[in-house]
């Protein structure tokens, strides 16, 4: 399982921006290195693990082109996480498969910790990683699945506690306050991993819902994108209509304020280009997000967010590719 990760790494990994493939190497390391998440790593030792890691992914693509069957039973299909976690329940593991930004195939086998159902989806909640690649994505969404990487949130988030040390007034130093005293990282870390589970669980249920109402030709359209400023930006909407349909309306009602400044922390990029108005709902100077123009602004996203992305399947459907490109230009630049 392992080295179809490391394959999927050898392809896709250095995709990144160089800061942001940076980070994640040393992430990266610290796992694989079972080091606690917010220790510093050696220097030297992290930069000699890249150089290794970095030749094995070189021979890999000379060498490898294919992801092998799962070492279960008679061999399964690295795709059919289905029939993997049917193999896999006795066992106490949960396997997780899936493409990911840009093509980029994701896998991972951690512990599972809790399963349970939720509103017509299974939600898995998954613990210690046996087996991942460089890209570890807290939360997915697969048919009617959700997963949540619990040891990838954690890890995510002591990056975020680290940075949030030179801003104490950004929305992550505010949200991190809302779990205890930022002082003691260890265990507020901890604390707002196990909380935020429930943030990430809303947004893929939100997803699902987003997807329900879209349908099935959304997934083709975003399969056959080429383009990767145009698959940002339709991955971006998605997000956004499935946030203000679900997880927000969900997290005023709870008054959930450190969720919600954790919500804002997260929200950057092209999200924070195309709908100003959430990010708007945060008050720096009172370290809080104001609930109800928070509230207000993802009632009517809900319904704005539908439009789009009914608008750009329209375009898609009408002229293909070129016709979602050039609509999603136009739509990226009156953001």
């Amino acid at each position: 399982m392992q080295r179809n990760c490391d394959l999927a790494d050898a392809h896709h990994a250095r995709e990144k921006s160089l800061c942001t493939y940076l980070l994640g190497m040393r992430e990266y390391f610290r796992w694989a290195s079972r080091a606690p998440a917010g220790n510093a790593p050696d220097r030297t030792l992290l930069a000699e693990w890249v150089s290794r890691h970095e030749q094995r992914w070189e021979e890999m693509r000379d060498a490898e082109s294919s992801y092998g069957p799962l070492p279960i039973g008679s061999g399964i299909d690295p795709f059919d996480d289905a029939d993997a976690n049917r193999q896999l329940a006795a066992e106490g593991l949960v396997y997780g498969a899936g493409v990911g930004l840009f093509g980029a195939p994701v896998f991972c086998l951690a512990q599972r910790l809790t399963d349970e159902a939720r509103e017509g989806a299974r939600v898995i909640v998954a613990g210690e990683e046996l087996a991942r690649g460089f890209v570890a994505p807290p939360a997915a969404s697969r048919d009617a699945t959700v997963l949540i990487r619990l040891d990838a949130l954690r890890r995510w988030l002591w990056t975020r506690a680290e940075a949030a040390r030179r801003s104490p007034d950004n929305a992550f130093a505010a949200a991190l306050r809302g779990y205890g005293d930022p002082e003691d990282a260890a265990a507020t870390v901890e604390r707002m991993a196990h909380g935020e589970v429930e943030t990430l669980v809303l947004h893929e249920l939100g997803e699902l819902q987003a997807g329900s109402l879209l349908g099935t030709d959304w997934e083709r359209m975003l399969a056959g994108i080429e383009d990767r400023r145009t698959e940002l930006l339709v991955r971006a909407v998605r997000d956004l209509l499935a946030d203000c349909l679900v997880t927000l309306p969900r997290l005023v009602e709870r008054q959930a304020d450190a969720s919600l400044s954790f919500w804002i922390a997260g929200f950057d990029g092209l999200r924070r280009l195309l709908a100003p108005e959430l990010a708007a709902a945060y008050r720096a100077e009172l370290r809080t997000v104001d609930r109800d123009q928070l509230g207000r602004a993802a009632q009517r996203g809900s319904r704005a967010w539908l439009d789009v992305a009914s608008d750009l399947l329209a375009q898609w459907r009408r002229g293909g590719q070129d016709a979602l490109t050039a609509h999603a230009t136009r739509l990226a630049a009156t953001g």
